[in-house]
């Protein structure tokens, strides 16, 4: 059989212009997982977005919820490639892919040194890592003996800087970028060029006070901005040392999380379509961090869905 690659155009097509990402599936059992997923389709949404940490085997979680569902496409973002190599990563995403034709995105990442510490590894250059990686699974594709998907399932990297983004357009389906602003998304664009898939998250809040937002986004800015992958790349943009000190100033986490009413979540969401996004992965944060935003996610659908 042999594999036909899908424009990243047509992906960007089954995909819709907005999808769901979390990682609360964590938290909650694979029946409560199940129910979540059947009402993520039910509300409309086309994709849900979830990654690897400390949790579930990502691709175990991806096929739970494929399972679950009819016609969701679900995405690893991302699959941290310490965590198994070349050839396991390129096994799955084909395994996977023919299980479920035209539903799953293999989102891969070099993860961050933190979490190698946990997982008691090395942490080495990420870019020749995962140029190595890619050309790992690239053999792989050629010597695979099981039966093939019909349609390639897209590879995407994890992409902040320059020259991840670079390898992104040149060795792989496109991007998925995390903890960025719009005018990120402008410049990632520009890197891709027009026929590579480019996925933002984009977090929110939905809550019109300043004091109650910016609590919930400032516990999930400070996670992230103890990581030098991402305050490298806020650097870019004129954040500084003293923006980034106790979880992030009023003007850095508003620049990461929307907040407000449904109106002002989708008009931040609009701005990422508006500089080059094929599609943005919207995680919404609660106050009970390890809760699903099930409530959230239909409160957005109507206005994200229209987008």
């Amino acid at each position: 059989m042999t594999t036909e690659r899908v424009s990243a155009a047509a992906w960007a097509e089954r995909i819709g212009r907005v999808g769901v990402w979390t990682g609360q599936l964590d938290f909650s059992t694979a029946d409560e997982v199940r129910v979540a997923a059947r009402e993520v389709e039910a509300l409309g949404y086309q994709a849900l977005w979830t990654g690897e940490a400390i949790g579930r085997e990502v691709m175990t979680a991806a096929q739970l919820v494929l399972a679950a569902t009819d016609n969701l496409v679900v995405a690893t973002a991302i699959a941290n490639i310490w965590a198994r190599d070349g050839y396991a990563t390129a096994a799955a995403q084909l395994a996977i892919g023919e299980a479920y034709p035209d539903r799953f995105i293999l989102g891969i990442g070099a993860s961050h040194k933190l979490l190698m510490e946990v997982r008691g590894g090395e942490y080495v250059k990420p870019l020749a890592q995962m140029r190595a990686y890619l050309e790992r699974m690239d053999s792989m594709y050629d010597t695979y003996r099981a039966v093939k998907p019909a349609s390639w399932p897209p590879r995407l990297l994890a992409a902040l800087g320059p020259r991840m983004l670079e390898l992104s357009r040149d060795a792989a389906d496109g991007a998925h970028t995390y903890f960025v602003p719009p005018e990120h998304t402008a410049k990632a664009r520009e890197i891709l060029g027009a026929d590579r898939l480019l996925v933002p998250e984009q977090v929110c809040v939905l809550s019109d006070d300043p004091i109650v937002a910016r609590e919930i986004a400032r516990r999930h800015t400070s996670s992230y901005l103890r990581l030098p992958n991402y305050t490298t790349n806020l650097e870019r943009f004129g954040f500084t040392a003293e923006d980034f000190a106790d979880g992030g100033n009023d003007r850095l986490v508003d620049t990461i999380c929307a907040w407000g009413d449904v109106h002002a979540v989708a008009a931040r969401v609009q701005a990422h379509l508006d500089a080059g996004a094929d599609h943005v992965a919207v995680q919404i944060l609660v106050d009970d961090r390890r809760g699903l935003p099930r409530k959230e996610w239909a409160e957005l659908a109507p206005a994200l869905l229209e987008l």
